[in-house]
């Protein structure tokens, strides 16, 4: 009888695996998709990019700041450009931690990935993403966005310094890119939604990639303000240490 047993399970065993599509893949893992829709966002090994920052109420700009960003994995070093008034403040992010430096301070400053930039963008929102690392990702039923199949995930932070307590995020599955987000305060209250264009290409291990180039983030204030981070030029380029070294910052 034990036998019979044995010869059914293996049976069945035979029968699902020829009844299994050919070439069918192993469905990726949470930290796999967004380890990959990080990369679109600038989780590469060296990246540099320009980013503008509009704010915006009842269609109309009430301020502007453009900055160059040099990424490295997920230390980002960024210059301001413009307005006159705010060219050569820095930020300096590692893993984790930021500073922030303009002339006349006597050393940098550390700044919340959280602190508000400008409009509805923090600090944190110019950086690359690290959300397969510093978020405990689950899956929530797929959807779809602006037709796109989507997998949905229910992000919560790791650690206290991250950019936002809590996210639901949406990645394309055809894509593996970020597509849409909404951003929860620990309490769980909605504050923030964004949606995600990929307009620009980078090549990395020799093959092309999307990558990010807007965002627009809308407050749930309902007031008509909107922010939008327009990233500009993306370029692979060798970054050495000393662009994301502390102690060379101020110079």
């Amino acid at each position: 009888m034990r036998h019979l047993l044995i010869s059914a399970a293996l049976l069945l065993v035979l029968l699902l695996a020829l009844l299994m599509p050919r070439g069918a893949a192993a469905i990726p893992s949470a930290e796999a998709i967004l380890k990959a829709a990080d990369e679109a966002r600038g989780n590469v090994r060296g990246l540099s990019w320009e980013v503008t920052i509009e704010s915006m109420a009842d269609e109309r700009v009430t301020g502007t700041l453009v900055y160059d960003i040099k990424a490295r994995s997920f230390n980002v070093a960024g210059i301001s450009l413009a307005p006159p008034k705010y060219r050569g403040n820095k930020i300096l992010m590692l893993n984790t931690s930021m500073w922030f430096y303009k002339q006349g301070l006597s050393k940098p400053v550390p700044v919340s990935m959280r602190q508000k930039l400008m409009g509805d963008a923090a600090y944190g929102d110019i950086a690359s993403t690290n959300y397969a690392e510093h978020y405990l990702a689950t899956s929530l039923p797929d959807a779809v966005v602006n037709g796109e199949d989507c997998h949905v995930f229910d992000l919560k932070a790791r650690a206290e310094k991250v950019t936002y307590d809590r996210i639901v995020y949406w990645v394309s599955k055809k894509r593996q890119v970020g597509v849409k987000a909404e951003y929860f305060t620990v309490s769980g209250k909605k504050f923030k939604s964004a949606a995600m264009e990929y307009g620009n290409i980078v090549q990395i291990d020799g093959r092309p990639r999307p990558f990010l180039s807007r965002i627009a983030m809308h407050g749930e204030l309902l007031d008509g303000s909107v922010t939008y981070l327009n990233l500009r030029n993306p370029r692979i380029e060798p970054l050495p240490d000393h662009v994301f070294d502390l102690n060379l910052f101020m110079r």
